[in-house]
Formats: C-alpha cells, structure tokens, sequence
C-alpha cells in the first residue's frame, strides 16, 4: 500500500503546485523511486481516461473515504497496469467496483471507436503541444560555485558545450550529450529534455538547481539588492527562495512562509543543501501576516507565487498534472484568493517591488487579478515592463497588461507561467532597474551593441567543484 501512498501524495503535490514530478518523487523518501516515478507518470498519462472513468463508474460517490488522487493510482494499475499489488482494504475496495469499472471503460472504446487502451490517449497528448519538447533547465547556485567551473565539470563528464544559444530554436535543437547557456538568464544551462541529474553530484551537493526556466523568471525579475529584507510570501518547496538568496549573495534577510509543514521541512533541507543563509521559514498563512510588525519594516521586496490551478505546469510524459479543467467556481475561488494575497503584500509599508506570478494559463488568475488590485490601489503601484524583449506578453484585456509576461511549451520552451511586476509610484522611491542588469547586457549582446559604460564589476571567485 506504501507505493501507491506515496504516488497519491505526489499527485496531489503536483495539483497544489508543490514542485515537479521528479522533485516530488525525489522527496517522498519512498524507497524505489523509480517504481514511484514510473507509476506517477503513467497515472499521468492516462489521467484524462482516469477521470472519465472515475465519474462514469461514481466511484468517488460509492467511497467516500478514497481521495481522488488515490482513486486515480488504484484505478490505473487496476486496468491499465500490471494489476494491483497492494494487500488489505484497499485492494478490496478496488476489485468490488472493478466490473463497473471495466463496462465503463469499455463503454469509452466504443463511443470514441477504438480498440486499444493506449487509442484513448490521443486527445490528451494533442491538448498540449510542445510539451515533450521542454528541456532540462539547471540553474547554477552561484552560492557555492559559478557557471564556469559548472560547464567545465559537465564537459568532464563527457558533455559538449556549444557555448550560449541565440534563440529558442537552438534550444529546440539539442540532442544527446549537447548543452548550451541560456540566451536569457546568464546562470541557466540548458540540455536536452529528459536529461536526469538526480543522481548527479552537482545537484545532491546543491551546486545546481533543477528548476524551469520560467519558474527562474519571478526571483530573477525581482531583483533584490543585496542586503535587502524580501519576503517570499508561498514559499515551499524553495527555488525561488534559494535563487532570491543568490541573487542577494547570502546578504540580507528572506522571510519565507507556507501553511504546510511537510513541505517547509523539506524546503528546510533544500536550503541547508544549497547553502542559504539569512532566512526565517514560517509555518503560517501569508495573510494572517501583519504588516505592521516592526519585524517586517525594513521589507522592499516581495515575492508573491501564490496557490493556483497549475494549469500551465507540464509534466516529463507531456500531460498537465491538473489534468481537467478547473471549474468555473474553483477558479473564481482562487482568483479570490490570489487578490487578496496581492492586495495584502502590497500593504507592507516599506515595498517598494513586488513579483506576481501563477503557474497558471487562466486571465482569470492572471492579467485580472493584477487589473483588480491596481484599481484598488489607485496610484500608489505600477506595472513596470521587465523584460521587453520577452516574445510572450499578457491579454490585452487592460492598458499597460502587455507590460505582464507569459511562457508556455509552444514560444518559449518552458512551462507554462505568468508573471507581472509592480512598482511603488510614490515620490523618492528607490530608483529600480526594469530589467535585471544581467538580463540587460545578455540583450544588448544578442542585438550586436556593445554593453553600457561604467566599471564591470569584478566577479567573486566561487569554490570550485571537484569531481
């Protein structure tokens, strides 16, 4: 029963938003993660059928002691896998209806005129093109090492580095032992998709972080001076709040909250792993947070990425992990949800930039929660254009919306993502830059100019990685 425990828990991390498939995997401590990984992504596969199946056998309703995401696992290796190997009620359970079950699959096959299980599964793969294109993303932890000496252990290990990519297309392009830099954040290299470094030493040692490149975007967006006091509102399972502590170099504080405490441990151990210093993880809701705490005042940045439908989030098998739609009340419950989180981070007296982002393809999470909480703002914050060459905007659905970026497995190889940032329009606020000066000099070489004068700051050197 374990195994399928556990692939119910990262199913149900995956619709939360808690990471991805093999960081989930990864970190359920079950002991065969790849029987683990190979079960999750199956159910994954087969997810839309699932959900079919479940509604028009009324499991659900006939268990109300089976949670969804359990349902699903069972269902799968029921009919689909290699049959149940569990033991005790469960298994019970799921043979009592497995005549239901087998009628309405079958029901299925003849509505949709197939003959074949593996038949019902094309729609689902047609709903998300591009998706098995995404490739491996790895950012550098430039606390404990830098790009450098990252390639240089790669090439070691037998990879060919092809130096920084020009566009997207390169990126589409790579194929077996290849990698480049990315063409827009200067501490990501890219390789192939499917590419697994969890058994890498660089990322157990934590001198690489396996995270997408869109979900790079909000830290690197937001741009927190070093020594600044940040507050990353939703913090677990911690990428970002280990790429803010990068980006500050160790100096300053970060307060990271989460309501959830397995998931702050294991956030707690990332970090550690990844070497961040200066932060304070809270297990508390970001709005029961008081602004006015002294504690507080000194904070200029905040990260808000807060809970969502997961809609844009694809997985290694090319499926969204939310599989079915949200509804219409589910969305309009998060929506709900994300402005008053956004209302209540821009109450913190002394901010001065706030990230917003959502893993989510919906306006209704996106472009309309921003248009709502500018309006009730008036004019204390604005929306600053971060990244103008950024080949996916927001819905012009309000003026200044294309200010907002998107991403998605189509335009820009990544998960699908949104992200906006606000600014304090107020008189002697701190002067911000738009666009990260990283990001700035990587766009004025790629147009053939040369960078902006002013001294080039010299690099601190990093502790050089040793095989």
């Amino acid at each position: 029963m374990a195994l399928y425990s556990a692939a119910a828990a990262v199913l149900e991390g995956l619709e939360r938003g808690g990471g991805g498939i093999k960081s989930l995997v990864y970190n359920s401590r079950f002991p065969h993660v790849r029987q683990l990984y190979a079960l999750v992504s199956e159910t994954l596969r087969y997810s839309p059928v699932l959900e079919k199946l479940l509604a028009g056998a009324a499991l659900l309703q006939a268990e109300k002691k089976l949670s969804p995401q359990l349902a699903k696992v069972l269902v799968y290796d029921l009919l689909f896998g290699k049959g149940l190997k569990c033991g005790g009620r469960w298994k019970a359970l799921a043979r009592r209806h497995r005549a239901r079950l087998e009628a309405e699959l079958a029901r299925m096959k003849v509505q949709q005129k197939v003959s074949r299980n593996e038949d019902l599964l094309a729609p689902a793969q047609a709903a998300s093109p591009g998706a098995s294109q995404v490739p491996r993303y790895v950012r550098v932890n430039t606390l404990k090492t830098c790009v450098d000496d990252v390639v240089d252990f790669f090439k070691r290990q037998g990879y060919s580095y092809l130096g920084k990519a020009g566009s997207v297309e390169e990126l589409r392009a790579l194929s077996g032992k290849k990698f480049v830099s990315d063409l827009h954040l200067p501490e990501l290299l890219v390789f192939p998709a499917q590419t697994d470094f969890h058994d890498n030493f660089l990322y157990t040692s934590g001198h690489i972080i396996l995270q997408d490149k869109a979900s790079c975007l909000p830290a690197f967006l937001l741009d927190p001076a070093a020594g600044s006091h940040v507050i990353d509102a939703c913090a677990a399972p911690g990428n970002k709040t280990s790429h803010l502590a990068a980006i500050m170099k160790n100096k300053g504080q970060i307060f990271a909250f989460d309501v959830d405490t397995k998931r702050l441990a294991t956030m707690n151990t990332m970090l550690m792993r990844a070497g961040v210093t200066g932060f304070q993880l809270a297990q508390q809701d970001f709005l029961t947070v008081d602004p006015g705490d002294p504690k507080y005042s000194k904070v200029t940045y905040i990260l808000l990425d807060p809970s969502c439908s997961g809609s844009g989030k694809v997985s290694g098998s090319g499926t969204p992990p939310g599989e079915a739609a949200p509804s219409a009340e589910r969305l309009q419950a998060l929506a709900g949800f994300q402005r008053k989180a956004l209302s209540h981070a821009l109450s913190f007296p002394a901010l001065q930039r706030l990230v917003y982002s959502t893993c989510s393809l919906h306006r209704q999470e996106n472009e309309d929660v921003v248009q709502a909480v500018l309006q009730e703002q008036g004019s204390a914050f604005r929306l600053v254009d971060p990244f103008p060459s950024w080949p996916c905007r927001g819905l012009a659905v309000f003026p200044g919306a294309e200010s907002c970026l998107r991403a998605s497995p189509a335009d820009t190889l990544t998960q699908g993502f949104f992200v906006a940032v606000l600014e304090r329009c107020e008189e002697g606020a701190a002067d911000h830059r738009s666009l990260p000066a990283a990001a700035e000099e990587n766009l004025q070489q790629a147009e053939g100019r040369e960078p902006g004068a002013g001294p080039k700051k010299r690099r601190r050197k990093k502790q050089r990685v040793k095989e």
